[in-house]
């Protein structure tokens, strides 16, 4: 089977963007595609469709490719829990927590795993597009490699590597991959495509003629900057873009920015809404004393981001806001945090302890070793919901008497306080579904436009497809990959 592996000159020079992009242009091609990421750290993860987590770029790679998640295409997942650990996370299950240094020895071990993982997505493709992680070009991160070019020249996989123009200096990232890397691995690299350009192409072309006659690699293509990726889901980066000044917004929605924050991409339709002002706040500012409601978002680490957010003073802000009679939405971690207490006796999430929470809900945490990771849909007050869970730890006390959700099944979920004024659950993805978030917000006093943002994402991946059609050398790209594509 045809597969093609894009790798780029650094990090978040937008390979996610574009493996998604092209999955999308395959899949509209009538191919089966699926997507495939060896190793990613983040702690933006979805749950799939067998039961297990993966990152979440590919979790949006697979509705690009219009195919169920599955942990094979993630087969190895890093998720921080502190500045020099992670969780680590493999075929979709906790495999135990690692120091950097530790798992950089003990990486290559996982080599197997991961071709393996490979391999399973191969045999039921046509093509499968594989993203890299970082930069080939961190030569000091080489011996051992899973994510980069160990893993290309294991599976036999060509590579495209990517510049961001965008940031600068493109032509010397790319050319300097060329002269650091060894010869084994630069004669995997068949060719480069330039991400994020503004402005007039034909202003570069100079450049993209340099960087050929210096490295001897195919010019692909050059990628406008794609203003549709957008509405996609971040992986990385949390965007602090608020309503600009001035303009008239119903309801102000604040939500901080905590050290270890997860899955902040469940916020995506509330950025979106015309009627709401909304924004992260970053540590060393206060929270907004204006917000009609604060959300406390995930955490990787409930115990350490509760006293991170002790420590920016955002706990006094909140008891404020909530004298002032604002309102109060826990996610996850941060419904966790609202409670008398959180525990983690075994140090599931670090080390062991126990801290006092907010007070806000009664109710108590104590973290476990066994990880929740399913899918769920069911009642949000009179609307319908759809999400995922996926957390350590069990929630209990008579504040859950007075659930926020009814699942399906009949069970419930979460906490809402007496006077209904604060409330948490463990679900993520409660604002996807257009009817869930427009009957919220209208409890806020706001008009929801009611998308459901599913549609939008794949709204986002067709228009992204598009672009990629017009900006790159489709037929060379697919016979790179081993496709010859019929006219």
């Amino acid at each position: 089977m045809a597969a093609l592996m894009i790798q780029g000159c650094g990090s978040d020079v937008g390979k996610s963007v574009l493996v998604a992009g092209l999955c999308r242009l395959f899949a509209n091609r009538g191919l089966t595609v699926r997507p495939f990421k060896p190793q990613n750290m983040s702690n933006n993860a979805a749950v799939t469709a067998d039961g297990g987590e993966i990152g979440r770029a590919q979790a949006l790679q697979a509705v690009a490719c219009r195919t169920p998640p599955t942990v094979d295409m993630n087969p190895v997942l890093l998720k921080p829990q502190s500045d020099v650990g992670a969780q680590l996370i493999v075929r979709g299950r906790m495999a135990g927590t690692w120091k950097a240094r530790g798992y950089q020895e003990a990486k290559a071990n996982l080599l197997d795993t991961v071709v393996e993982s490979f391999r399973r997505l191969e045999a039921e493709s046509d093509l499968v597009i594989v993203e890299g992680a970082g930069s080939p070009a961190e030569i000091n991160l080489r011996v051992g490699d899973i994510a980069n070019m160990g893993f290309a020249i294991a599976a036999g996989v060509p590579v495209v590597l990517v510049g961001d123009i965008d940031r600068g200096h493109v032509i010397a990232a790319l050319v300097g991959a060329h002269a650091v890397l060894d010869e084994a691995d630069r004669a995997m690299i068949r060719g480069f495509l330039i991400n994020k350009f503004r402005g007039d192409p034909s202003l570069f072309q100079d450049g993209r003629a340099e960087i050929v006659r210096r490295t001897g690699w195919p010019d692909l293509g050059m990628a406008p900057w794609l203003a549709a990726a957008k509405a996609l889901p971040a992986e990385d980066a949390v965007v602090l873009d608020r309503a600009a000044a001035g303009e008239a917004r119903r309801v102000r929605i604040a939500v901080p920015m905590l050290s270890r924050i997860a899955n902040f991409d469940d916020f995506d339709p509330l950025r979106g809404e015309p009627d709401v002002d909304f924004g992260f706040v970053p540590p060393g500012r206060p929270l907004p004393g204006d917000a009609d409601l604060v959300i406390l978002p995930g955490t990787k680490a409930t115990l350490a981001d509760l006293a991170f957010l002790r420590a920016q003073g955002w706990d006094v802000d909140l008891a404020a806001h909530v004298r002032r009679g604002g309102r109060v939405l826990g996610v996850c971690g941060g419904y966790q945090m609202l409670g008398r207490t959180v525990a983690d006796p075994d140090g599931i999430e670090g080390p062991p302890g126990e801290a006092p929470g907010l007070g806000l809900l009664d109710v108590e945490t104590v973290l476990t070793d066994e990880k929740t990771l399913r899918p769920v849909a069911g009642r949000w007050g009179e609307a319908r919901f759809e999400g995922y869970e996926m957390h350590v730890g069990r929630t209990v006390g008579p504040g859950a008497a007075r659930s926020l959700l009814t699942f399906d099944d009949g069970t419930t979920d979460g906490a809402v306080s007496a006077d209904g004024r604060v409330a948490g659950a463990y679900v993520h993805g409660l604002f996807a579904r257009g009817e869930a978030r427009a009957a919220f917000l209208a409890g806020l006093d706001a008009t929801s436009d009611a998308l459901d943002q599913n549609a939008v994402v794949d709204a986002a991946l067709d228009a992204i497809a598009a672009q990629l059609e017009a900006a790159f050398d489709i037929p060379a790209i697919a016979r790179i990959a081993g496709l010859e594509l019929s006219a």
